[in-house]
């Protein structure tokens, strides 16, 4: 029975927790869109079987409906507006309210959702739902933020997951070096990681698309996201662990004593 948690670039992360393999926002292909990848594109090997996929929201840079056809038929949990818009795409959307639903009939793991502010770029072609995840199992709990700002009863969420935050999976940045408003940046998200008490973290959303002919526009804002939160974390929220992973790395979520990263 373990926890570990793998980055595949942007939000897409993969959680393997318990035997269950999941994938949050999957970005799968070379690229998304007009949006240009830094790194190699995902390997299969490491999404293949997933028994569900978790949606965040509609956005292109986390709803790739190619990308979600590349995992086969296999649920998105997503918010219930949004599960309409998948299932409309061919896909098997599952609608989530507030409750907890097995992954499975075979295993005992669970997601719910949860709030996420995130406003920002209405789609007049796509609900605009957004939520984070909660992913609950024998050996723990992993936050799964979504895109999202700072929101009054963040505080809730140890006790809606029943349980401590053993894992935080958190949005750092974006596809460029300025944040509209429903981001976190790395301040932002390492205020997040105290108040939901994380006992580690992992930032996500930094370091992967950028538009064409602006990688190095700044210079070096591609690579500031993840290193920028560590920094932060320090400061405002102590006790939280950072694994900053590269394009593909993997963390081993500990329920105590140190972590193991791959």
């Amino acid at each position: 029975m373990s926890i570990v948690i793998t980055w595949l670039g942007h939000a897409t992360v993969v959680v393997d927790i318990d035997g269950v393999r999941l994938v949050s926002d999957p970005l799968l292909r070379r690229h998304n869109g007009p949006l240009r990848r830094r790194g190699e594109q995902p390997d299969r090997a490491a999404w293949a079987g997933a028994r569900a996929v978790l949606l965040s929201h509609l956005h292109h840079d986390h709803a790739e409906v190619s990308s979600l056809r590349l995992l086969g038929d296999v649920p998105v949990l997503t918010a219930v507006d949004n599960a309409r818009w998948v299932t409309g795409k061919g896909l098997r959307g599952h609608g989530l309210q507030d409750e907890w639903v097995r992954v499975d009939d075979d295993c005992d793991v669970r997601v719910r959702l949860l709030p996420a502010v995130h406003h920002s770029r209405p789609m007049p072609h796509r609900p605009n739902a957004a939520n984070g995840h909660l992913v609950r199992g024998p050996s723990g709990v992993v936050w799964i933020a979504g895109d999202t700002e700072l929101y009054a009863g963040m505080e809730t969420v140890p006790h809606l997951a029943g349980a401590a935050v053993d894992a935080a999976v958190v949005p750092v940045g974006g596809w460029g070096p300025r944040l509209s408003p429903g981001h976190l940046g790395p301040h932002e998200a390492a205020v997040a990681c105290r108040r939901v008490g994380a006992s580690l973290a992992v930032p996500v959303h930094w370091g992967t698309l950028h538009v064409p002919g602006a990688r190095e526009l700044p210079r070096g804002w591609m690579g500031a996201g993840g290193p920028d939160f560590a920094a932060a974390v320090t400061r405002e929220a102590p006790d939280c662990e950072v694994a900053v992973l590269s394009l593909g790395g993997s963390v081993v979520v500990p329920r105590r004593g140190r972590r193991a990263d791959r």
